[in-house]
């Protein structure tokens, strides 16, 4: 069937900001969907109330609505837009519940809208708990024992008839939040008033716990014909117990016998077309029995999911935007396939390749949190390492952590404690993958770590080849190596730095001449999603070590752009959007547009977004070799936050040209005490200071500037290691902490300014002109982060006395840095006089904030500006704010009830939203003055 003609407008409902369970995989997917609608002559509108991504932005949609995700907003969209159809599967469990709630109002038939890609009702028979289980029974596939429970003496009832240990799941919650596993009756009730709480509906599973089974999902679409393919199987290398969300997952299944998948793959079908008839897609979570390979359903999400961006990048198969074209019509057979263009989308993918998920999660930021992973998602992010084997992949997802480590282990930051290692493996967090190797290291059988961890042989076996590779080198120098050995160590995921820290007394460098002299280097695959079968034309590569090189290089000249890596706190989906249309300016000024990046949840790694997409790590190494072999024009560090900030000084080390601000102009602003001397320089009022390497020079810096003093790090993002003290004894436990933490670094000591009022100013300087982007004041005084405060755009009661001085100090600050491109600058006002805190030469949080604000694409601006091919003076820019616009932090803390909730230098929240307001009497404002008031008072 073709597509729906009568469909002529769409609305895709989207995520809102970014929450721990719910992060920018929902950005990619709403993206996808709304180009692929787009593609099809449909007017394309969209709610969201994050401006930090790609999804709300004009170049994706022809109508984007900043708007509260609530039915009100809804109905305005609705008497604004004529809307035909509504999509509610891209935006995560908050769109398919105001999709419900829009229907149950009866909104949606008021308007005449329907609902596309999705049964309305099969999202109460996946949501309802009991109603999942009965219908599971109905059509013969397996669930684990149960029962509802809506009150407190039902769940006591039900644990009684179960037994333990069980599992607590509360209905119509993301994330796994309320979820719990109990042990022993004594913790029983406290799990169960948790469960019924946390459910909007005020009901929960009380569930057999099958602890220890092994855990898989297949992602599914479905067309109007009801035909259905896979487009790919994961297996959770941790076994059930640890929310998806934080599992370490593989693509395509490895343990999984052929009679089990076939099996697995005939349920999902059956499951899919129990719940409803819909054409969209589908996401399955089953768990196995490793005894007998005996599987239970444990639940169907009737949307797209965090899985389905990891299935749409490990396959090359665009879940979403396939999705989109059959919720107006379209039948599988029907759509082209994106990669190859010969065959259709009714294909199902073939990997010839193996891709690890590692999670990436940011206790440092919730000290006192429970780390422990269970039922409760507790990651920020993820990264995705693509290889030929298992082990090559998995060391480089290690490598893309952005933890400082060079692969899976041999990196000088191993454990040696085996009393810790062994409590690690029975009670998992975010570093069990390493203190598995490292229990290894140390000649723990591995019984006795499969026994404790129950993963699977398979996996582990693979471990200890890699603990055996670094046995073997230690017998060999350098320049002894054996040629297939040194292959071998490659082709395995060896990183350059871990060989060297194996061998001693050499270094990377070392490593990369001696490999480079022997004819050892990368070559690069496509991902083509047939297992070569059919020719692809989508360039879109990993690197592995084998014999020929997929990569063409054209004569074109080039741009690369380093993307941001994994999500975290203090660098989340912003820089993404960067990075984006840092690709968009390239293209446009007539470069070829390369992107290196590893995170599978983004837009910046959709295959189509760049000319040539590299899914690799941010990582020296890799880049390195990218560059040697690509040879651009030059590399944009500038949009990707840290973590290609942090390549800056290698790239100028090696002379290779970073586009933009010059790297010793970006480390004079990083460096806290170069920038300080040069506010000094420029007459530019800033907080007292010194730099101290030792607890004592710390000391008699605080003396000097005086308490209260702010104590932080040189080159960090997100506020990391900040703190505010008021005495010795507190300042020299924050300086040995920082010094144990970040080894190497100089710490940062600053008077502070007590009470003052916070403000910042973004900017674009050309190298003649700075046009300053805008100006926000903060509602929160300075001491909280600015990550964590509400930031009113334009400001609300600053002097203009204290607006020209910000204005001055933008002038002066953007040229003695000579910023080509974005400048952010955070300001502390007292009594009127403005102090400079520090500067960023590079794309900051606000921006995309400011560029929804105003209307502007202040980072296409700034890309082209970058790259020399535009002066500011060459822009027509209209601002059309009218009234203010208030940034909303938001904050995931519900999964962290333990730790202190309290603001302070260090980041916290997990992500924005933005609200407008009309003018200052609106009575959200004036709460939130008062709050400010408040602050202030204290």
């Amino acid at each position: 069937m073709p597509k729906d003609t009568s469909i002529k407008s769409v609305l895709i409902i989207g995520s809102g900001p970014i929450i721990i369970g719910q992060a920018c995989e929902f950005d990619y997917a709403g993206s996808q969907a709304a180009l692929s609608l787009k593609d099809e002559g449909i007017s394309v509108s969209i709610i969201n109330s994050n401006p930090a991504t790609i999804m709300t932005d004009k170049v994706i949609a022809d109508h984007v609505y900043l708007l509260p995700l609530t039915c009100e907003s809804i109905e305005q969209i609705l008497q604004e837009q004529k809307i035909d159809a509504v999509l509610p599967t891209m935006g995560g469990q908050t769109a398919l519940n105001l999709c419900i709630e829009a229907s149950e109002r009866g909104i949606w038939e008021k308007y005449g809208v329907k609902v596309v890609g999705v049964d309305v009702a099969a999202i109460e028979k996946t949501e309802n708990r009991e109603a999942f289980r009965q219908l599971m029974v109905d059509i013969g596939v397996g669930v684990a024992k149960s029962k509802i429970a809506n009150s407190f003496l039902e769940g006591k009832e039900g644990a009684q008839e179960i037994g333990f240990p069980l599992v607590i799941r509360p209905s119509y919650t993301l994330g796994g939040k309320g979820a719990g596993f109990v042990h022993k009756k004594e913790d029983f009730d406290a799990a169960l008033s948790r469960g019924l709480q946390a459910s909007p509906t005020h009901e929960v599973l009380v569930e057999q716990a099958v602890l220890g089974w092994k855990e898989y999902e297949l992602e599914l679409l479905r067309d109007n014909r009801d035909n259905v393919i896979i487009i790919c199987s994961i297996e959770n290398f941790d076994p059930m117990g640890i929310h998806t969300g934080d599992s370490i997952t593989v693509a395509p299944a490895m343990t999984l016998s052929d009679r089990c998948y076939q099996q697995m793959r005939n349920q999902a079908i059956k499951m899919m077309r129990a719940i409803g008839n819909f054409a969209g897609g589908c996401n399955v979570q089953f768990s196995v029995n490793p005894a007998n390979e005996e599987i239970i359903a444990i639940e169907i999400n009737p949307r797209v999911s965090r899985s389905s961006a990891l299935a749409s990048k490990a396959t090359g198969y665009p879940i979403a935007k396939i999705a989109a074209k059959l919720a107006i019509g379209y039948n599988l057979d029907e759509i082209e396939n994106q990669i190859t263009k010969t065959t259709s989308a009714y294909f199902e993918p073939t990997l010839d390749y193996v891709i690890v998920k590692i999670p990436r999660w940011n206790f440092d930021k919730f000290k006192g949190a429970n780390r422990e992973l269970g039922l409760q998602m507790k990651s920020v992010g993820e990264v995705m390492g693509i290889g030929r084997s298992f082990i090559e992949a998995l060391q480089k997802a290690c490598q893309s952590l952005e933890i400082g480590r060079a692969g899976l282990g041999a990196d000088g930051r191993q454990s040696r404690n085996l009393e810790e290692i062994m409590h690690s493996l029975e009670h998992p967090s975010w570093d069990r993958l390493f203190h598995i190797y490292d229990a290894m290291s140390l000649g723990v059988p591995m019984e006795s770590i499969r026994k404790v961890t129950k993963i699977d042989r398979w996996f582990l076996n693979q471990i200890q080849d890699v603990v055996n590779l670094e046995n073997e080198l230690r017998r060999y120098s350098l320049n002894n190596i054996p040629d297939d050995f040194f292959y071998t160590l490659k082709q395995k995921g060896f990183s350059d730095t871990q060989i060297a820290y194996i061998l001693g007394n050499v270094t990377e460098e070392d490593v990369y001449q001696r490999r480079k002299q022997l004819g050892l280097r990368r070559v690069y695959k496509m991902v083509d999603t047939c297992a070569a079968e059919f020719a692809a034309q989508t360039p879109y590569y990993y690197s592995t070590y084998e014999g020929e090189n997929e990569s063409k290089v054209s004569d074109r000249k080039k741009i690369i752009v380093l993307g941001s890596g994994p999500n975290r706190i203090g660098q989340g989906i912003e820089f993404d959007y960067s990075c984006v249309h840092g690709l968009l300016a390239a293209k446009e000024a007539g470069y070829e547009a390369i992107m290196v990046n590893c995170n599978p949840e983004t837009v910046s790694t959709d295959f189509n977004m760049a000319d040539k997409l590299y899914f690799e790590p941010v990582f020296w190494e890799h880049v390195r070799e990218i560059i040697d072999l690509e040879k651009p024009e030059g590399v944009i560090v500038q949009l990707g936050g840290q973590t290609a900030l942090k390549m800056a000084e290698k790239l100028h080390a090696h002379g290779i040209k970073i586009i933009g601000t010059s790297f010793d102009n970006m480390d004079i602003a990083e460096d806290r005490g170069r920038f300080s001397d040069l506010l000094k320089d420029l007459g530019i009022p800033y907080p007292k200071y010194g730099v101290a390497e030792s607890a004592e020079e710390a000391l008699e810096v605080a003396h000097e500037v005086g308490y209260p003093v702010l104590v932080r790090p040189s080159y960090v993002l997100g506020g990391q290691g900040m703190s505010i003290v008021i005495n010795d004894e507190d300042l020299e436990k924050a300086v040995v902490n920082l010094l144990k933490n970040l080894p190497g670094n100089r710490v940062l000591i600053d008077h502070f300014l007590d009470r003052a009022a916070e403000a910042e100013s973004d900017s674009i300087h050309d190298g003649e002109d700075v046009h300053i982007i805008g100006m926000m004041e903060h509602i929160e005084p300075a001491g909280i982060h600015s990550g964590d405060s509400y930031a009113v755009l334009p400001p609300f009661d600053l002097s203009d006395n204290v607006i020209s001085q910000m204005e001055e100090y933008t002038e002066k600050v953007a040229r003695a840095l000579n910023v080509r491109g974005l400048l952010n600058i955070q300001f502390a006002i007292k009594d009127d006089k403005v102090y400079v805190i520090e500067a960023n030469p590079r794309a900051s949080r606000t921006v995309p904030f400011i560029a929804k604000a105003y209307d502007v694409p202040y980072i296409n601006i700034a890309a082209k500006v970058m790259l020399g091919v535009n002066k500011i003076k060459d822009f027509t820019i209209q601002r059309k704010l009218k009234g203010y616009a208030i940034k909303e932090p938001v904050f995931s803390f519900d999964k962290f009830p333990e730790v202190n909730k309290e603001l302070g230098p260090e980041m916290k929240s997990t992500g924005e939203a933005i609200r407008f307001i009309p003018n200052l009497m609106d009575p959200y404002f004036r709460h939130l003055y008062k709050e400010k008031s408040m602050y202030l008072s204290k």
